[in-house]
């Protein structure tokens, strides 16, 4: 027994490290993470195969949340269990969670917000959701039929523009997907992995997950406190996001710049300053929180918006070998991945381009970044940090 305790603490400090230095170097979005997972935990650590890894890559982009964060979560419990998952998380979320707090001190404490600054990064806001939207729509929308899904997404998000709307579109693109591709052929699911995971274990999960989603908006309406509030709202917000963090943009920016907790601006200004930290999209929220009440409010939110994707993912693993190999399941999931290309065409122009692209000269400094993103393929650090300069030197133009 001592020797296998003795084993298990050594996997978790090994994780730590692991993750730790890919939440620190881990830049360009969800996608890239998991670039960057394969190449360090198939190709040189070889703690998984690829057929296993392939199949956690698919079931994580079947859940609500952050994609990227789940596939790291899901490796750490295959790993070292429980425990592994958890350290896992920490290792590659906290480098940008603690970056992202600090620019929210900067912002609040050092005026920034009057030096032109932030409207260089609602600028790169624009370019980068623009990139993301292209990216995403080749892949999840390559028939006429999905494409006319994402359609009905943006005249239905930009015109019927309420808290629920958004979730709607989901559920009814989910149902058209299932009507639409409940038929297809599945091709070779492969052999049946196991995690160290009980159904039981994992059914508490769920039910903890639907628990709250629904116990939440009751709990904020009795108390009526400022923090159940937040972390209703985060919850929310971590628990109704398919496609990955961009996605959570304009569900989060509806939750909190109309009811007046922080200005359109300085949401803008934390979404572009996300972009130059590696690490996982989501901790977007650790900024909004900050800004709200300090870096308490940064962490809680942190907590609440990533808690769902651990439910879900300590959840499902168990189940995953039947549900991968069901056409109705995949078809729903098709129909609602079109409609997130729609949800995301939708927010670029309102929130994001309405309130950034002003003038010829936003058009043109846009265009500058989005070259350099797209076809000079520079970081994304390089990019936040020329729109960040660029936004200071138009201002004295």
């Amino acid at each position: 027994m001592p020797n296998s305790n003795s084993n298990i603490v050594k996997r978790l400090i090994e994780i730590l490290l692991v993750s730790t230095r890919l939440g620190f170097t881990s830049f360009g979005g969800p996608v890239a993470h998991l670039g960057y997972f394969h190449e360090e935990y198939v190709r040189r650590r070889k703690w998984l195969d690829e057929k296993t890894y392939a199949d956690l890559v698919a079931l994580c982009q079947f859940l609500a949340g952050p994609a990227s964060s789940q596939v790291g979560i899901g490796i750490g419990v295959i790993r070292a269990g429980i425990l592994g998952g958890i350290v896992s998380f920490l290792g590659f979320t906290l480098p940008s969670v603690i970056a992202l707090i600090l620019f929210a001190t900067v912002l609040l404490g050092y005026g920034i917000a009057d030096t032109g600054i932030i409207d260089g990064l609602k600028i790169v806001a624009v370019v980068v959701v623009a990139h993301a939207i292209l990216g995403m729509a080749k892949n999840l929308t390559p028939d006429l039929r999905r494409k006319t899904i994402a359609l009905f997404a943006i005249v239905a998000v930009l015109l019927w523009s309420t808290a629920f709307t958004q979730v709607g579109v989901i559920l009814i693109a989910g149902l058209v997907g299932f009507l639409l591709y409940r038929n297809q052929s599945i091709d070779d699911a492969g052999e049946d992995f196991k995690f160290p995971i009980s159904h039981r274990f994992a059914g508490v999960c769920l039910a903890l997950f639907f628990g709250l989603l629904i116990a939440l908006p009751i709990l904020r309406e009795v108390t009526a406190h400022d923090w159940v509030a937040l972390f209703d709202s985060f919850y929310r917000a971590g628990s109704l996001v398919f496609g990955g963090g961009h996605v959570v943009l304009p569900l989060l920016e509806r939750e909190f710049v109309p009811t007046g907790w922080l200005t359109e601006a300085e949401f803008l200004a934390g979404y572009g300053a996300a972009q130059a930290v590696p690490g996982p999209l989501f901790t977007f929220a650790a900024y909004i929180g900050a800004v709200i009440g300090g870096w308490q409010v940064g962490l809680l939110a942190t907590v609440a918006i990533f808690l769902p994707a651990f439910l879900l993912i300590l959840g499902t693993l168990p189940f995953w070998n039947t549900l991968r190999k069901n056409a109705k399941v995949k078809g729903a999931l098709m129909g609602v991945n079109a409609a997130v290309v729609g949800i995301l065409i939708a927010a670029l122009y309102q929130p994001i381009w309405t309130s950034s692209i002003l003038t010829a000269l936003d058009f043109a400094f846009a265009a500058v970044l989005f070259f350099m993103l797209v076809y000079w393929k520079l970081p994304p650090w390089v990019i936040v940090l020329t729109g960040a300069v660029g936004g200071f030197l138009m201002t004295l133009i």
